[in-house]
């Protein structure tokens, strides 16, 4: 006969089963490792912008001017994550039930549903909030660079929120959140579009709109901190590691590749951009080999998904290359404004990576996919189209919605400052502070 005791050891092992199989049920959703990793992946994207691009940013522009980048690069930190939470991360990437849509839901408005449970793929959903937060907040502070030196702080604060609704989160969606370029296939791994070209033409078209910075291009403009600029690069670099490797979204082969092919590039890119300032002028600069550098870290980021090392290598002496070339036209031959090259190396290393990533996914250890029973040719031929069309979209769209944008805040603020700001300097005049006291 069995005793009360032998039950009670009985129900004692079914309980113990029950709660090891809902633990494990548990792990399969939320995996530890991914979370862990896309933690701190987040920390460093966030690190590239503060401090990363702030510091680049600031030892770029002329002392007087200092810690109005540094005052706009925090001050967009601090209004795209609250955009974000209150309905930017709903309209970006809540999928809406229409396949191939232009914008999504409004059923997670002030997070609805983001509890501390709620998942997403295998990581708390709190931390894909975060991680794509600060994506969103880099990509308005990269516009700094087209216009500074000379923009009201109020019509920058606003304009950047305006653009950030309307340019940003629809670009966005059609990428990574189920719409209209996702659907057709479009490869942008980690923002060559989303981020890098949406930027690069808003920085071109507010440059144009406002005009040149008084004494330009005859006045020498050179940066008056280069340390700073090399410190903040330095964190860029380091922090791209999170942009990248953390938008694969867990912590396995793809973000381990991820981050090897961006290193690659980010030096095959400072090498090349080095050795062409050499060649020409006798000498290497650290400008010239840092700016390199953010040129091949942005042409790398939509194939950084895609590409093997081999591809990087080829992306990076490209970027450098490229991005270069255009830099010169566009000061010297065009003679925009754009104050810091934002056009030049995240415009158009944007454009070329994405480019690139349709024939490199394929060739040269990429992963692409060949469809059954057709070539490498045509699966090349076919993704080229689809990311010539997305190219091409986000150059059209954040060009048109920008000059609207800036137009609006023209008339509601104005823009530009007046010419005895410009001229005094717009730590003082727009902030009542100064970067240096001894000057």
């Amino acid at each position: 006969m069995k005793t009360a005791a032998h039950h009670g050891g009985r129900l004692a092992s079914i309980v113990i089963a029950f709660l090891v199989s809902t633990s494990a049920f548990a792990e399969d959703k939320i995996n530890v490792g991914d979370t862990a990793w896309m933690l701190t992946a987040t920390a460093l994207v966030l690190f590239m912008t503060i401090p990363g691009l702030s510091l680049f940013y600031a030892g770029l522009v002329r002392s007087k001017n200092v810690l109005s980048v540094l005052m706009q690069c925090f001050a967009i930190t601090c209004m795209a994550s609250i955009v974000w939470i209150i309905f930017g991360y709903s309209i970006a990437l809540n999928a809406a039930p229409e396949a191939g849509s232009f914008l999504g839901t409004f059923d997670k408005i002030f997070l609805d549903g983001v509890s501390m449970d709620a998942v997403s793929g295998s990581i708390p959903e709190t931390v894909w909030v975060m991680f794509q937060m600060t994506f969103a907040i880099i990509t308005p502070a990269l516009i700094v660079g087209g216009f500074a030196e000379r923009m009201k702080f109020s019509s920058m604060m606003l304009f950047s929120t305006l653009w950030l609704i309307l340019v940003y989160l629809p670009s966005c969606y059609w990428v990574w959140g189920g719409g209209w370029l996702a659907q057709q296939g479009f490869i942008d791994f980690a923002g060559g579009t989303v981020v890098h070209i949406n930027a690069g033409v808003a920085a071109l078209v507010a440059a144009v709109y406002l005009g040149r910075r008084k004494g330009f291009p005859e006045t020498p403009m050179p940066p008056h901190n280069l340390t700073l600029t090399v410190a903040g690069a330095g964190m860029l670099w380091v922090g791209w590691f999170g942009f990248n490797a953390g938008s694969a979204a867990a912590a396995g082969e793809s973000a381990g590749m991820a981050m090897l092919v961006t290193h690659i590039s980010a030096a095959a890119a400072s090498l090349t951009w080095m050795a062409i300032e050499w060649f020409r002028f006798g000498k290497p600069s650290v400008l010239g080999i840092v700016t390199g550098m953010v040129a091949g870290l942005g042409t790398i980021t939509p194939a950084s998904g895609s590409v093997g090392p081999m591809g990087a290598l080829v992306i990076g002496i490209s970027a450098g290359a490229v991005c270069y070339t255009a830099t010169q036209y566009i000061k010297r031959v065009l003679k925009i404004d754009d104050s810091l090259d934002v056009f030049p190396v995240h415009g158009v290393g944007g454009m070329l990576g994405t480019f690139l990533v349709g024939i490199l996914a394929f060739t040269l250890g990429g992963n692409g996919e060949v469809a059954e029973g057709s070539s490498v040719g045509a699966a090349i031929s076919s993704q080229l189209g689809t990311q010539v069309i997305g190219i091409v979209a986000h150059i059209v769209w954040a060009g048109v919605m920008t000059f609207i944008i800036i137009k609006v805040v023209d008339m509601l603020l104005g823009v530009r400052v007046p010419d005895d700001e410009e001229t005094e300097g717009l730590d003082y005049t727009q902030h009542g502070e100064t970067g240096y006291h001894n000057l």
